[in-house]
């Protein structure tokens, strides 16, 4: 089958469409290149468009006639949406109601949307179950959450099925090395430890002072081949006939952010600097989330839930691309 992936350029979306191809589906890229690569293109066709663009979209779904749709089409960094709200919401959501609305003209077919574990914002317990209040702390989030609801109502209004996974700290890169992580600028953990282990500079880390064991954050690393596998899972689960889902990704266990320094130590084989510096506000101490109903419904597991298999993907494929 031919799925359109929307942002399919992208970290996340160029993994999924590795994990289409596997499965013997034709991903049809459509995505504007702002913060995808070209490079990150492997496996169909690239259509260069922007998910605003309701006349584009359309000639894109006349033509290749998909029968589903990935979403992965968002500006994603946090401190990035506190800065400038307004663009968040012009493309996360603006963007996502014409792609919406693009897709309801043509023909309302079933959507795996990329969403994210920031629609919860500071958890009432752990781990995180897609029971809990969703109440984000960042317009990054609040993005995310009404993008769920619009999709909630295009289903009861024309019948437009969808899963949102909400995953957590995406990590890791496509163990064969094809493609990877490739953020400017970079905010991700790994990376950035990776990156300082290489360069021989230091990693900031924000807040030593919390109460965990160690003092550290600690974050639930989800490897984005796995992630990749989810959206497949609830590709098929759509294309079944099953109703609309929201649910976690998540390796249901954390690692502190000095741990994930410790790891990247031993992979790399060198000693990484680190400053400490105060806390960021907003951070929760802890933030891990329960995959039980992903498993359930989807099948899904976390099988790269090792933070040493997840942080020597990364390092492999930080020094295939700077070679």
């Amino acid at each position: 089958m031919k799925i359109l992936v929307a942002g399919g350029a992208g970290y996340i979306g160029s993994h999924a469409c590795k994990a289409l191809a596997k499965k013997g589906h034709e991903p049809i890229v459509y995505d504007n290149l702002s913060r995808g690569h070209d490079w990150a293109v492997k496996w169909g066709p690239l259509e260069n468009g922007d998910i605003s663009d309701i006349v584009r979209l359309h000639d894109v779904l006349e033509r290749h006639r998909p029968a589903a749709v990935m979403h992965f089409a968002a500006y994603a960094y946090v401190g990035e949406s506190v800065a400038d709200p307004l663009r968040y919401y012009q493309n996360n959501v603006g963007g996502s109601a014409a792609l919406l609305r693009a897709l309801v003209a043509y023909r309302p077919l079933p959507v795996v949307f990329s969403s994210t574990c920031a629609t919860y914002g500071l958890p009432q317990r752990l781990p995180i179950s897609e029971d809990q209040r969703q109440d984000p702390i960042n317009p990054y989030g609040h993005t995310k959450l009404i993008v769920e609801r619009m999709l909630k109502e295009a289903d009861a209004a024309h019948g437009l099925r969808s899963v949102a996974l909400r995953y957590f700290n995406a990590a890791g890169a496509d163990p064969d090395g094809e493609i990877g992580e490739g953020h400017d600028p970079e905010t991700h953990l790994i990376p950035l430890v990776l990156a300082a282990a290489r360069d021989g500079t230091a990693v900031r880390i924000f807040g030593a002072d919390y109460d965990t064991p160690d003092g550290t954050c600690i974050r639930d690393y989800v490897h984005v081949s796995d992630i990749a596998d989810g959206h497949t899972r609830a590709l098929d689960y759509l294309l079944a006939g099953n109703e609309s889902c929201a649910c976690n990704l998540a390796n249901a266990r954390g690692y502190s952010v000095k741990e994930v320094v410790r790891v990247a130590e031993a992979t790399c084989g060198k000693q990484i600097k680190v400053e400490f510096a105060p806390r960021r506000e907003g951070d929760p101490p802890v933030l891990i989330g329960s995959a039980e109903l992903a498993q359930n419904k989807l099948g899904w597991t976390a099988s790269g839930s090792k933070s040493e298999l997840q942080i020597g993907d990364a390092w492999n494929w930080m020094k295939k691309a700077t070679e």
